[in-house]
């Protein structure tokens, strides 16, 4: 499905930035795997492909453009192209809306929303740049994780579900602005997903309510599905949305939260 195709991943160290990844190898993908952690992402690709012949990891905070750029670069340099892009940093503040501090929203705009804004215009550049005189081979395809809490807005993550709202209505402007360029924008959103950071949301709310962590993580999957859901699920959609058989699919944000969500 992903044959040739060089996606790059952001957050690729775990939970479902190592699931796409996984996904998108098994599927054919040549990767670029960026995350603050470069033990993290050196792990993935050792993980999924041992001999390293279509794996690149490269350590790179997505608030930092010059950084975004390198690894663009870099990953060009090394498979000659990028033609589709997931953006899956991302960072989360548990606290309620009355007494958290400003910075942990300002942290989490900045990873969630500026940093995804600021991968997709640098990776969109090249999309366009890359394709021939006659206009073969430009374009893309951009996958933006944003979460079913853009649209329910759970309590005590105000600044998590402000951004990613931001990230699904980012998505749908992105996409009507570059499909004259080849570009096609989706979003998914994931929930219930067996990740560190349901851990964390897990141990925040324990820490309060005296519960022990991982009975209440156990508790934290999708109704119908009746267990959490994997990465490497989440990350199937997202391959899928990365290929050329999700054409007629356009400025979408897709649940995968296993039915949770109704819109």
């Amino acid at each position: 499905m992903l044959n040739n195709r060089t996606i790059l991943i952001t957050g690729a160290g775990q939970g479902i930035g190592r699931g796409t990844a996984e996904a998108a190898f098994d599927a054919g993908a040549r990767l670029i795997l960026t995350d603050l952690n470069l033990e993290a992402i050196e792990a993935t690709a050792r993980l999924i492909d041992p001999e390293g012949d279509r794996t690149l990891a490269i350590a790179a905070d997505v608030t930092d453009k010059a950084a975004v750029a390198a690894a663009v670069e870099r990953g060009v340099e090394r498979f000659r192209r990028l033609d589709g892009l997931v953006n899956n940093a991302g960072v989360l503040a548990m606290g309620s809306a009355l007494h958290s501090p400003a910075r942990d929203l300002d942290r989490q705009l900045a990873v969630n929303v500026q940093g995804v804004a600021t991968c997709c215009r640098i990776a969109a550049r090249q999309m366009i740049t890359q394709g021939g005189d006659d206009g073969q081979d430009r374009g893309g395809a951009i996958v933006n994780v944003a979460s079913n809490a853009g649209k329910v807005g759970y309590p005590n993550m105000a600044g998590y579900n402000a951004s990613k709202a931001a990230v699904i209505s980012l998505t749908r402007s992105l996409a009507a602005e570059w499909a004259e360029h080849g570009i096609n924008v989706n979003a998914v959103c994931p929930g219930g997903v067996e990740t560190p950071m349901l851990g964390e949301v897990a141990a925040w709310i324990a820490q309060r309510t005296g519960d022990d962590p991982g009975e209440l993580l156990a508790t934290m999957t999708p109704a119908q599905l009746g267990r959490h859901i994997q990465p490497i699920e989440v990350g199937r959609v997202i391959v899928f949305l990365l290929s050329t058989q999700a054409d007629i699919i356009r400025g979408q944000a897709i649940n995968v939260d296993g039915g949770d969500t109704p819109y």
